[in-house]
C-alpha cells in the first residue's frame, strides 16, 4: 500500500506476482504522471471507482490483442469500406475520455480523476486518442498509453454504429506500420474476445512488455 504523500521519486509498486487471485497489488497513491508511467512499465494499472483510493491491478492471466490478429468480420470490413466516418488522431482528446465515461449504464471507473491524469498524460505525449466524426459530431473513439512499442487500450466509446470498431481498426493498423508489438487489452471480455483478444500469462506478458518497452518508436 502507498501513503497518500506526493513524492518526487514514485515509491516503487510492489512485484506484480504478489497480486491477489484478482490482480489486485496495492491501494492508494496518486495518479501523478510519474505514478502512472512506472505503473505501465511494471505491467500494474489503475482501476477503481469514485469515492475509493486508486487501487492498483496486475492480473492473471492478463488480456492482449496480437496486432496480426485482429478480427474483422466481414460486416466491419463492409462497413470500413463505405463508412462515411472521418477518422483522425489526437485531435479531439478529452472529448473521447469523456465519451468513455459517459452513458455507461453500469457505472463507469473513468473518474473525474482519472479524466484529469490521463489529459495531462496527453499534453506529455504519453496518451493519445483516435476519433472518428461524422461531420463535426465526435460519434466514437478509443483511448490509451504509449510508451516504446507497447500500447495500453483503455477504453472505447460509440455514439453511432461501429463507430468504436471502426476507430480500433485504425488504431491496430497504425500500430503495427509504426512497429508496436504489444496491444494491451488488461482484463478480457466478450467484445475485446470477439474482435480477437486473448489471454495470456502475466509472466508472458511481463517478458513481451519489457521488450516492447526497449524499442525506439512513437506513435505519433
Amino acid at each position: 500500500m502507498f501513503a497518500h504523500q506526493q513524492r518526487s521519486q514514485p515509491e516503487p509498486f510492489p512485484p506484480p506476482h504478489q497480486a491477489t487471485s484478482e490482480g489486485l497489488l496495492a491501494i492508494g497513491g496518486d495518479l501523478s504522471p510519474g505514478r502512472l508511467l512506472l505503473a505501465y512499465r511494471s505491467g500494474i494499472f489503475p482501476w477503481f471507482e469514485e469515492g475509493l483510493p486508486p487501487l492498483w491491478w496486475s492480473p492473471h492471466p492478463r488480456a492482449i490483442l496480437e496486432l496480426d490478429a485482429l478480427h474483422v468480420s466481414r460486416r466491419l470490413a463492409r462497413t470500413q469500406r463505405r463508412t462515411p466516418l472521418r477518422l483522425s488522431v489526437d485531435q479531439e482528446f478529452e472529448g473521447v475520455i469523456r465519451g468513455c465515461a459517459d452513458g455507461r449504464a453500469e457505472g463507469t471507473w473513468i473518474t473525474a480523476s482519472m479524466i484529469e491524469a490521463y489529459t495531462e498524460l496527453y499534453r506529455l505525449g504519453v496518451a493519445h486518442s483516435v476519433e472518428a466524426w461524422q461531420g463535426a459530431e465526435l460519434v466514437g473513439g478509443i483511448y490509451g498509453v504509449a510508451l516504446g512499442g507497447f500500447f495500453a487500450g483503455e477504453s472505447m466509446f460509440s455514439r453511432r454504429r461501429d463507430a468504436s470498431k471502426l476507430a480500433l481498426v485504425f488504431l491496430v493498423e497504425r500500430l503495427r506500420a509504426r512497429g508496436f508489438t504489444l496491444f494491451d487489452l488488461q482484463i478480457l471480455n466478450d467484445h475485446t474476445a470477439q474482435l480477437g483478444g486473448v489471454e495470456i500469462s502475466r509472466a508472458d506478458y511481463l517478458n513481451r512488455l519489457e521488450a516492447a518497452l526497449r524499442l525506439a518508436v512513437q506513435f505519433a
